[in-house]
């Protein structure tokens, strides 16, 4: 489960910016996956409270923000959302899609005092 891996990267960039402001505490973490990235949120959020214990993120919300796969399709010159690589343009059936979002992941805010 690479889920955890990821929630121990997430944990050190946390506590990275923690140290540089000088604070003890985090409120929350706002973090974007996007849905071609191969990090299921459900498992994220499972493991995140695991990797949290006995860090500055402890107590800290974890919001997590979905985002959409987004391709552009040659055979129609559309951009069209898709839920995972593999799948056919649901405007034309093409599968010569190019994908130009959704493969990211990473913590937009953080809410520390």
């Amino acid at each position: 489960m690479h889920e955890m891996a990821i929630c121990l990267g997430i944990i050190q960039i946390v506590e990275e910016k923690v140290h540089e402001r000088s604070s003890s505490r985090v409120r929350s973490i706002c973090l974007e996956i996007g849905a071609l990235s191969h990090a299921a949120p459900e498992a994220i959020r499972f493991c995140f409270a695991a990797a949290a214990r006995r860090t500055v993120a402890e107590s800290a919300a974890l919001n997590i923000v979905e985002l959409p796969g987004v391709a552009w399709c040659m055979g129609c010159s559309k951009s069209v959302e898709i839920a995972r690589r593999g799948e056919c343009c649901p405007c034309c059936g093409s599968y010569h899609l190019q994908v130009t979002a959704g493969e990211q992941m990473r913590v937009k805010e953080l809410e520390i005092d």
